[in-house]
């Protein structure tokens, strides 16, 4: 089963979807920008969560393009 099939993902797999480092990964999810999920000793990033934080960008991102 690779990363496309699960709906939960490692923090370094989160990243490179993003195209992000690890190190900005952790920081998101430190921050609460992306929320995560516990799973026994495991963080994982669930997939909807990743889609979550991206759509919060675009709607950032609409909201200043409106602004200006």
């Amino acid at each position: 089963m690779n990363s496309g099939d699960r709906i939960v993902l490692t923090v370094e797999e989160a990243a490179q979807r993003l195209g992000i480092g690890r190190t900005t990964m952790y920081g998101l999810v430190k921050n609460g920008e992306v929320r995560t999920v516990t799973i026994g000793r495991l963080r994982r990033v669930p997939l909807a969560c990743l889609n979550e934080y991206v759509d919060n960008l675009l709607d950032n991102s609409h909201s200043l393009d409106q602004a200006a």
